[in-house]
């Protein structure tokens, strides 16, 4: 099992910068795939980005502008948010698919992007 726990949602303008952090109970060195998805209200959960062995996937549209990254020393994984807009505004989680194919997921961060 992994516990999952998002943080570093915040309201930003447009155009600004934040970095989502997720904190795993155990590491994530041993975790095959790593992801971060978002849902706005009304929508369907999405995929943003997420690292595989030797790998990463975005959604096109976050693709150059936002970058998922890991320390596993601190069994934390990155989503480095730029040139935010606000349709980038929603509650963001973390997931982790485990060699069982097994999926856990975060408690959610909210982003807001607004002037």
């Amino acid at each position: 099992q992994v516990q999952l726990v998002e943080s570093g949602g915040d309201l930003v303008q447009p155009g600004g910068s934040l970095r989502l952090s997720c904190v795993a109970s155990r590491s994530i060195s041993s975790i095959p795939i790593m992801g971060w998805y978002r849902q706005a209200p009304g929508n369907q959960r999405e995929l943003v980005a997420e690292v595989a062995s030797g790998s990463t996937n975005y959604a096109d549209s976050v693709k150059g502008r936002f970058t998922i990254s890991r320390d596993n020393a601190k069994n934390t994984v990155y989503l480095q948010m730029n040139s935010l807009k606000p349709d980038d505004t929603a509650v963001y989680y973390c997931k982790a698919r485990t060699v069982l194919n097994y999926d856990y997921w975060g408690q959610g961060t909210q982003v807001t992007v607004s002037s």
